[in-house]
């Protein structure tokens, strides 16, 4: 039997490697060749490299039960600056696991030494290792390159920590549980100039102004109260400066929903409020929209099978269904799209810091809980 102290240990020391060397998006070359590196010396049946440019995908097999489930991991960082002094903390400047894949990471490959070591199921396990959540991208490059083909499997779940919510707490919702994402960008062109001589030109701050102001009425006045909506303006950009009045002005940010008519609905308006704000002012407007992240949609039996997992492993008072869904987004999405499956919360603590904050960090009493709760469903599902 493993021992679950000495591999608490390994996790904990891999995990703070890979904090303390993040990498973006389809530039996870040393998190991938770790990874595998890894995957090899547990001895599984195959390992796959360079899936969907920087995906790792193990396989696992026991028995001779042909189902085939997936237990998948995110291993990117994201761009931003790490605050404190931790020893672990990172090496790579502007560079920082602030999500906690890290932790994901390591979890997930405990859960492939553990099984590879003990078994306890019948069938085939995939381990897969994606790049590029952070931007929705990883899922789609991997499944263009052929993930379901070559490696196929029946289910899939996945795991992300949650800040707030206590370690060895679980937490997960049938049907939809994560939002799509949507982004756009409005561009304002007109004529800047003097600042002290606005009447000679169509400056643009004012009419970005308005447009940042009327946006906000899309959910408050053209979304039914009873669907889910958001739209959150993140970024203002001129090309003013202190006594010049700007003549381009660009306004970034995103949007949230469940359904696609609510995501259409939010485009619609957003191009009408743009198009006759611009209008008003005396500028010309140009909205570019894209959907990035689909709804994440737990499926409800796989749900309730997580679910039991959780009840075993943690206790009926440690895991419980989500209130309501989350308008956060999540790559994972993607994969359910294609297969059912479950993704699920645990907690990284009632005092950690928040997800995408610098003085974020996984915790390390964390990761047993995820680590077990990937053993314990694969067993369920591919029960001898």
């Amino acid at each position: 039997m493993t021992d679950i102290e000495t591999l608490h240990a390994e996790m904990s020391e891999w995990r703070r490697h890979l904090h303390a060397n993040p990498e973006f998006g389809f530039a996870e070359q040393a998190t991938a060749a770790f990874v595998a590196d890894k995957l090899r010396t547990f001895g599984l049946d195959e390992v796959a490299e360079g899936v969907g440019g920087t995906g790792v995908v193990g396989t696992l097999k026991r028995g001779t039960g042909n189902r085939a489930i997936a237990l998948r991991a995110d291993m990117d960082a994201l761009r931003i600056t790490e605050q404190g002094d931790m020893q672990h903390k990172s090496r790579n400047c502007g560079l920082m696991h602030a999500c906690g894949h890290d932790g994901h990471t390591a979890m997930l490959l405990g859960a492939a030494k553990m099984l590879a070591a003990e078994g306890g199921f019948d069938g085939t396990v995939r381990f897969i290792f994606q790049p590029a959540e952070e931007w929705g991208k990883g899922a789609l490059a991997m499944m263009s390159d052929g993930l379901f083909e070559k490696y196929p499997f029946d289910e899939i779940y996945g795991i992300h920590n949650m800040p707030g919510l206590p370690v060895g707490y679980f937490e997960t919702k049938p049907e939809e549980f994560m939002s799509a994402e949507d982004n756009f960008e409005i561009t304002l062109k007109g004529v800047g100039g003097h600042a002290a001589r606005p009447h000679w030109g169509s400056e643009v701050l004012v009419a970005a102004c308005a447009i940042v102001t009327n946006l906000q009425t899309i959910v408050a006045r053209r979304i039914d109260p009873a669907d889910i909506g958001v739209v959150s303006v993140t970024e203002l950009i001129t090309d003013g400066t202190r006594n010049a009045l700007p003549g381009m002005a660009r306004i970034l940010g995103d949007a949230r929903s469940f359904r696609r008519e609510i995501s259409e609905r939010i485009e619609q308006q957003m191009r009408i409020i743009a198009q006759g704000t611009a209008l008003a002012y005396n500028v010309e407007a140009d909205v570019r929209y894209t959907r990035e992240f689909v709804p994440l949609m737990n499926d409800t039996a796989l749900a309730d099978e997580a679910m039991a997992v959780a009840v075993e492993l943690y206790g009926a008072s440690n895991a419980r269904v989500a209130s309501k869904p989350m308008t956060g987004s999540e790559d994972f999405a993607q994969f359910l799209s294609r297969v059912p499956g479950c993704f699920v919360f645990l907690g990284n603590g009632e005092t950690s810091a928040p997800l995408h904050n610098p003085n974020y960090d996984f915790n390390d009493n964390g990761l047993v809980h995820g680590m077990r709760f990937h053993v314990a469903i694969t067993r369920r599902r591919l029960a001898n």
